[in-house]
């Protein structure tokens, strides 16, 4: 294998969703046609590099001439609420969805010994001093619902306990068209918990 081939396919394996098969026929795709596939992807990423930042105030992407982000500077935006995330990406997943109108502030991960994350490695004090410095009432805990996830979620909390402010959290149940028979025990668990009246179901739908 040529030298360069193997480094185009070995940063290629790094990518989320590409094993060393699909990483390989990705680089030998590229290297075929270099004018139409190689350079634009050259550039663009030269392009993402040098403008693509994370905002200042929220931790979301956005480039360098605007930071803070687009979200964090729009007017039509609820500045007493906050929805937390672990990663820039679920932003985009939340914003997709369209039922929420308020702030956003990503941790940049969770809480997780065995990957040896603690607080100092997450924005959790620029959350608590957002919190406490603009006036937010409720901040919506958009974690992921494993244990490392609930261990965040759980910090957090006590770290607010004492602030006058609403914590939240996404609700818990079964996916759409999904069914009873496929549901894990935990994920059952707490939907039942987390049950609605039928009249509330109604209304929202």
């Amino acid at each position: 294998m040529l030298p360069a081939l193997d480094n185009l396919i070995h940063a290629l394996s790094k990518l989320p969703g590409f094993g060393k098969r699909s990483a390989e026929r990705a680089a030998l795709a590229l290297v075929r046609r270099p004018e139409t596939l190689l350079d634009t992807l050259a550039q663009a990423l030269q392009e993402a590099r040098e403008q693509i930042c994370i905002c200042t105030q929220c931790g979301a992407f956005t480039e360098h001439d605007a930071d803070p982000c687009p979200l964090c500077t729009r007017t039509d935006r609820n500045d007493h609420q906050i929805c937390v995330v672990e990663d820039p990406a679920d932003i985009y997943t939340i914003e997709a969805a369209g039922a929420f109108r308020g702030r956003y502030h990503v941790l940049a991960g969770k809480l997780s010994p065995g990957r040896q994350t603690g607080t100092s490695e997450l924005r959790i004090a620029a959350l608590i001093h957002r919190v406490r410095s603009e006036g937010v009432k409720e901040v919506l805990l958009a974690l992921s619902t494993d244990l490392d996830g609930d261990a965040t979620a759980s910090y957090i909390a006590e770290k607010l306990r004492d602030d006058k402010v609403t914590l939240t959290r996404l609700a818990f149940g079964l996916p759409c068209g999904s069914g009873i028979a496929y549901a894990d025990s935990l994920t059952l668990k707490r939907a039942i918990q987390g049950r609605q009246r039928v009249t509330d179901v109604e209304e929202e739908g």
